[in-house]
């Protein structure tokens, strides 16, 4: 499988999904410049990584969504190439409408740095093929802003779409107020667009992927788009 890997000027989980990407899985992984409108014909997958793109300014993934690479990964997108978005890279997936919805500041106004559960309600994608029986996820989370916020109609759309491919939840899977640590309408964790071709997560999979590290349940979802490609 071919990967890219997108950098903006801010990112600083870059260097953790290529770690993952080529280093551990062994995949052939390059670096995608935020200035650069790349040919992307070959690639099989795109990373717009967590971090502060742009510093944040304005409000989290906005003028990242204006820099001259989403361009091709748009048109990428759009001809049903592979795009994840993990956490900042899921808030600049929602600036550029590749996404539906929103995300804005945790309910306790807070950031949060810690592990959670996530249940995969739907393994049927290229993201979540990989995960059988195991159901229930933990995977960090490291945020300020978020919880992801969709009207109710909508909502009800990507439920009914199968769009909604992780919440959070606690160790038993079981979906509540109380596992739910940012005020995430749904306790939504994650979406695709309606060809489930784009993925947007807030918890970041790369954190905890590599066998060095207590846990590897982060491993699944790129474990899934090899197997995909």
């Amino acid at each position: 499988m071919k990967c890219g890997v997108v950098v903006f000027p801010g990112s600083n989980c870059d260097h953790d999904c290529y770690h993952i990407l080529s280093h551990i899985l062994g995949q052939e992984t390059h670096w995608l410049w935020h200035k650069e409108e790349v040919n992307l014909e070959s690639f099989d997958l795109v990373v717009l990584p967590g971090g502060f793109s742009y510093g944040d300014y304005l409000r989290p993934g906005a003028i990242a969504g204006f820099s001259p690479i989403m361009n091709t990964i748009t048109r990428f997108a759009k001809a049903g190439g592979k795009v994840l978005g993990i956490c900042n890279g899921f808030q600049v997936l929602l600036e550029c409408g590749l996404l539906p919805g929103a995300l804005i500041q945790n309910q306790s106004r807070k950031f949060i740095c810690k592990n959670v559960f996530v249940s995969i309600d739907n393994p049927d994608t290229d993201f979540t093929r990989s995960c059988g029986d195991n159901r229930v996820l933990e995977i960090p989370i490291a945020h300020h802003q978020g919880s992801y916020y969709i009207d109710p109609h909508s909502l009800s759309q990507l439920e009914e779409n199968k769009q909604i491919v992780m919440r959070y939840c606690d160790a038993d899977g079981n979906v509540s107020s109380s596992s739910n640590p940012n005020g995430s309408v749904g306790s939504v964790a994650g979406v695709t667009n309606e060809q489930k071709n784009v993925m947007g997560l807030m918890p970041h999979p790369e954190r905890c992927a590599d066998p060095l590290w207590p846990r590897t349940d982060g491993q699944i979802i790129f474990q899934s788009l090899i197997s995909a490609s």
